[in-house]
């Protein structure tokens, strides 16, 4: 028991479920007030989801939390005053989430995810945590003073290599653990470094519960509700990637059912969240990455984590706690875990079919996951929530080109060669 809560507080740790509220918060200005009540609804829900999922739903050591797809638009939707309308299309989004998830239609979607596209969603992932990765491990951006300065180094490379050298070289406790021995580490340094500041603890209540509707009562606006669809629609098809990761992990054979409970429990985690005043919840890949490195791959540690955050989603100051973690330490935890998710992919791409169009589906879907959000700031409305998230690109062009080049054309094969049977037995 006491190695699962362990094993369960690495999960909150790495996770960091907490930084997306934090940061859209911070963005956006809000006050003190709104801005904890935020926090204390994403802890909720992400407890509540991830307790229900790995216990009853879909059954795999899975954590769930705010989904880094909606941070954009928060930041937009909130600044223009409009977090009722978001809530409002989050909800709406959720629901509809809900309808076509017990109706089976989405689980039926697990026939699109063979090796090519799981592989390549589940790669894109990896690239796609590379730039908040690498923001957190070198202290912000080159006009920040602390950006790769020799305290952010000092910090963000030895807690790197500790999970690292403990993952590849470390043997039982060693290894299993390597994620807790890092951060411990990294805080240690960052302590002796004069890098952690408890000031707000201190601030922060020992109980709270966050407040119904605290923007409002919520709005329905089309134009919003359509670009929440959108980037809803990527936090699915990521969600979709990860069960495959942990299913090929973990053994456990991932069928409709538990697609469908899956996204059932994942929608109604977002409808709570919705009306707390918090985000969307979707699976997290980073902590695929850390059944990948640790070996640990059990249920039981991601039930902890789940009450965890339930515990912490009710006492604010042991939230507060959590954050006081500088973020070259959070970074240095990132890069191991986001580069994991890369070499599962590229494992995952490994099993496909070796052929020349599977070749060019991966390699292009790829190359556009990358390269498009780039050039996202060019596109606005619906068409520019689309180009900015990499892996909705990547998920839905390998999808249409595996559609084009492969179904569609086996379909046609196998249409014609039922014809000619049926003209065959005429005869």
């Amino acid at each position: 028991m006491g190695k699962n809560i362990l094993y369960g507080l690495q999960h909150v740790f790495v996770s960091n479920v907490w930084l997306d509220p934090i940061f859209v918060a911070a963005m956006v200005g809000l006050p003190v007030a709104l801005a904890s009540n935020m926090v204390n609804a994403i802890f909720i829900a992400a407890g509540l989801v991830t307790l229900t999922q790995a216990t009853r739903l879909v059954k795999l050591p899975i954590i769930q939390g705010p989904s880094a797809s909606f941070d954009a638009l928060m930041i937009s939707t909130g600044k223009a005053g409009g977090f009722a309308a978001a809530g409002g299309s989050i909800l709406l989004s959720a629901m509809l989430v809900f309808i076509l998830s017990i109706t089976g239609i989405i689980g039926k979607l697990k026939v699109l995810f063979t090796p090519v596209v799981s592989g390549t969603v589940i790669f894109v992932v990896g690239v796609a945590l590379a730039g908040f990765t690498l923001s957190e491990f070198l202290g912000g951006t080159p006009d920040m003073p602390s950006f790769a300065s020799p305290e952010t180094l000092g910090m963000a490379i030895p807690t790197a290599l500790t999970v690292i050298l403990c993952s590849i070289f470390g043997r039982k406790t060693w290894k299993s653990f390597s994620f807790l021995i890092a951060l411990i580490i990294g805080d240690a340094i960052a302590l002796g470094l004069g890098q952690i500041s408890f000031a707000a603890v201190g601030e922060k209540n020992w109980f709270g519960l966050p407040q119904l509707f605290p923007f409002g009562m919520l709005e329905f606006h089309f134009a919003t509700f359509i670009t929440f669809f959108v980037a809803y629609l990527a936090a699915i098809i990521e969600a979709m990637g990860v069960y495959n990761a942990a299913s090929d992990m973990t053994g456990v054979r991932l069928d409709e059912k538990r697609l469908r409970y899956g996204f059932a429990g994942e929608s109604v985690g977002s409808m709570i969240s919705s009306v707390l005043g918090g985000f969307p919840t979707t699976a997290y890949g980073q902590n695929v990455g850390l059944l990948r490195l640790t070996g640990v791959a059990s249920r039981y540690p991601v039930i902890i984590a789940g009450l965890l955050f339930l515990v912490l989603g009710f006492v604010p100051k042991a939230g507060a706690l959590l954050a006081v973690t500088p973020s070259p330490v959070v970074g240095g935890i990132f890069l191991p875990a986001a580069a994991s998710l890369i070499f599962t992919g590229i494992s995952i791409l490994a099993r496909m079919e070796k052929t020349e169009i599977n070749y060019m589906i991966t390699g292009i879907s790829i190359l556009l996951a990358i390269g498009l959000p780039s050039y996202a700031a060019a596109f606005t409305g619906v068409f520019g929530t689309f180009a900015s998230s990499s892996v909705l690109i990547g998920a839905l062009t390998s999808i249409l080109l595996h559609l084009v080049f492969i179904n569609i054309p086996q379909l046609l094969r196998q249409t014609n060669r039922d014809k000619r049977q049926v003209k065959g037995d005429s005869f």
